[in-house]
């Protein structure tokens, strides 16, 4: 292999690639405002819910309950009639709506065991999820007062300490930013590479390529390098000014343990990038693959769920999968401030995937060019 050869049609690749509006949009989008909003949404949390209230007690018992919803678990409560209850959750305007009935108060002090209706919109799945169980303890705990006619603090017979490591304000935005930008990762990665080599084939430039004195694996590296070296960039510049210094999340380790994992990701990702492109006649074909290939690698990857939570058979398919070793490599290295003695498992595997897929990419594009 020559050199040469390498570096000057990879350039040749760059130089393609900044005259493709719709590739340099997909890459500014995904390191810039995909990152931003990853890391200031509160997606996995209950954070200002929506709730209505409807008191029809008009008792010291309902205000309590009235006063108990604040941010930032709720927004602050409306108060609405029974008539406006069923329209407003029709129309999406709150997720809870407590209904307090008459002679609330009267029926707890006689002793009796009113019913409160809470109408939950079941459609904010993870809002309903953990906002019903919110609510359910802050309404029995002030009826628990009410009765006890006292604040009362439970003295527990075990004090536990809770001392969260790694991320101490439990701000789940950090963990969000980071996981955006490594599935930006792999994701851009696979499909820089493969368009390189579908636009090749739009272009006519292929042919062109036959009759030079250039052999695959130069052409196949060529890509390989010229699509991981914007990625990289794009990368350094999501971590270093998106999500250190415009969101101010701390990347607890070594940021070149994590730049050599990511080169290897890359090395891995785009070969898989390059074999689809060589099984896709057109550009709507590659992009039929990506949905079929990609959507499965980001959601089993354990970035979203761990991957101890799926099932076995998952487990261990998942591990033919590089952006499963990469994902916890960034979250060792990022998170963790872990060192070359704990991610180095996870390292060897990207190699050695990577040059698997690499060399199925290879023996597909030879077939390609016939």
């Amino acid at each position: 292999m020559d050199p040469a050869n390498i570096l000057h049609l990879g350039i040749k690749e760059i130089r393609g690639l900044l005259r493709d509006p719709a590739m340099l949009f997909l890459i500014v989008f995904s390191f810039t405002f995909s990152v931003y909003t990853s890391g200031t949404s509160r997606s996995e949390t209950l954070n200002r819910a929506p709730i209505a209230i409807v008191d029809e007690d008009q008792s010291p018992v309902s205000l309590r309950i009235l006063e108990a919803f604040q941010p930032p678990y709720f927004a602050a409560p409306v108060l609405i009639t029974a008539a406006e209850m069923d329209r407003r959750m029709d129309e999406g305007l709150d997720t809870f709506a407590l209904n307090i009935p008459p002679d609330f108060q009267r029926d707890l002090l006689a002793g009796k065991q009113p019913e409160i209706q809470l109408n939950v919109d079941a459609t904010r799945m993870t809002q309903a999820f953990l906002g019903s169980g919110y609510v359910q303890r802050i309404v029995s705990a002030e009826l628990a007062e009410f009765l006890a006619r006292y604040r009362a603090n439970e003295v527990s017979s075990v004090n536990l300490v809770l001392r969260p490591r790694f991320n101490p304000e439990l701000n789940d935005g950090w963990f969000q930013a980071i996981m955006s930008v490594v599935n930006s990762v792999t994701m851009l990665s696979i499909i820089l590479a493969g368009a390189a080599l579908i636009r090749e084939r739009e272009h006519g430039t292929i042919e062109h390529l036959l009759v030079m004195p250039v052999t695959p694996p130069e052409i196949l590296i060529s890509k390989i390098w010229s699509m991981g070296l914007v990625v990289m960039a794009g990368t350094g510049f999501a971590l270093l000014g998106m999500v250190d210094w415009l969101l101010g999340i701390p990347l607890q380790g070594s940021l070149l343990l994590f730049f050599a994992g990511a080169a290897l990701h890359v090395f891995a990702t785009a070969s898989l990038g390059i074999f689809l492109a060589t099984m896709a006649g057109s550009m709507p074909q590659f992009g039929l693959l990506l949905i079929m290939v990609l959507l499965p690698l980001q959601v089993l990857s354990g970035g979203s769920t761990p991957i101890e939570a799926m099932p076995e058979a998952v487990r261990l398919f998942m591990q033919a999968a590089p952006n499963t070793h990469f994902v916890k490599l960034a979250q060792a290295v990022l998170f963790r401030g872990a060192g070359l003695d704990v991610v180095w498992p996870q390292m060897l595997w990207l190699l050695a995937i990577g040059s698997v897929l690499f060399a199925l990419s290879l023996g597909q594009f030879r077939r390609f060019l016939k």
